[in-house]
């Protein structure tokens, strides 16, 4: 094993700092959220603040590249990794843990019939005290390691069991300034403005900023707090570099209008820590992944599929 996360051991956060800029011109499209529009906000000293990507939407996108669209399967780095697959009653592929928004405790997975053997090994029981680092990581590193870095809330089962994110990371813009702009659909056939038909003229907001900031934080305490063994240690943090690194390379253009770089990426947490490459975490995570796997700690086979059936298991 040739990644070095002896530095990492005394230090409670791994922090990153990505600087960003639009591929082309100066403008580009934040976040946008119901009823509000962009997230405009003053810092403490008063300079004018944009929300780019939240962190739930950033969870969403450091999850992505771990999946091969065209393939319908992991990357080739990251094969043997547990997850769940949710298939239909005749058996094709309809989702996975991976691709929902909240994982295991999507209803495809949580309410299948199915999960109730997963449930029993969570080991939570009505009106008793639930030990969480004890018994919810195992589980999930058994069958879904993404929940442990992207965390999980089970409600389906019982308010208690909840694990926050181990990696967590936003966007911002720094001294931002609206760009005010517009548009027209031209119908051709009948181009007078009626109830929404002929032609329509509407508005448009992007922005341009000076500074775009990605920040990363990987929480190193609450995975060793896991108690998982060095082995599981060391997958969890190669696993959580490599969406990093991968999302940085290739993760960037977030909408239509905002397609970005990464200008720098810097470690600001521990001091003197030195990142590994793309290239020498996909080399590695192989090799950690078959060494967790050795010790029984995946579900076999690695992929467990639970079926779900549309409309059934719907609270009332």
């Amino acid at each position: 094993m040739n990644l070095d996360f002896t530095p990492l051991a005394s230090s409670p956060r791994l922090l990153l700092e990505a600087e960003l800029a639009p591929v082309q011109g100066t403008r580009f499209q934040p976040t946008g959220f119901p009823n509000l529009g962009a997230a405009l906000y003053d810092g403490p000293d008063g300079t004018p603040m944009l929300l780019v990507e939240s962190e739930q939407s950033m969870a969403n996108r450091l999850e992505a590249v771990c999946w091969d669209v065209i393939n319908k399967d992991l990357v080739v780095a990251l094969k043997g990794l547990p997850y769940i697959r949710v298939v239909d009653q005749h058996g094709k592929k309809v989702t996975n843990s991976i691709l929902e928004a909240h994982r295991l405790n999507s209803e495809r997975i949580a309410r299948s019939d199915d999960f109730k053997k997963i449930s029993e090994e969570i080991g939570y029981k009505q009106g008793e005290a639930y030990n969480l680092l004890e018994k919810l990581p195992p589980v999930l590193l058994k069958y879904d390691i993404n929940s442990l870095i992207h965390g999980v809330f089970l409600e389906e089962i019982a308010g208690v069991i909840r694990l926050p994110r181990v990696l967590s990371s936003f966007i911002e813009a720094y001294n931002a300034s609206i760009v005010q702009s517009g548009g027209v659909k031209i119908d051709r056939i009948n181009p007078g403005i009626k109830g929404g038909d002929g032609n329509v003229i509407y508005s448009k907001e992007e922005f341009t900023a000076p500074k775009i900031t990605a920040y990363f934080n990987l929480d190193l305490a609450q995975i060793r707090a896991f108690g998982l063994g060095e082995n599981a240690e060391r997958l969890l943090i190669a696993l959580a570099l490599f969406k990093i690194l991968k999302f940085l390379e290739t993760g960037l253009r977030l909408r239509t209008a905002c397609d970005l770089d990464c200008k720098d990426l810097r470690v600001t947490r521990p001091n003197g820590y030195t990142l590994p490459t793309l290239k020498e975490l996909e080399t590695e995570l192989p090799g950690l992944i078959e060494a967790v796997a050795a010790e029984g700690r995946f579900a076999e086979p690695r992929v467990t599929e639970i079926m779900w059936q549309k409309g059934k298991g719907k609270k009332k």
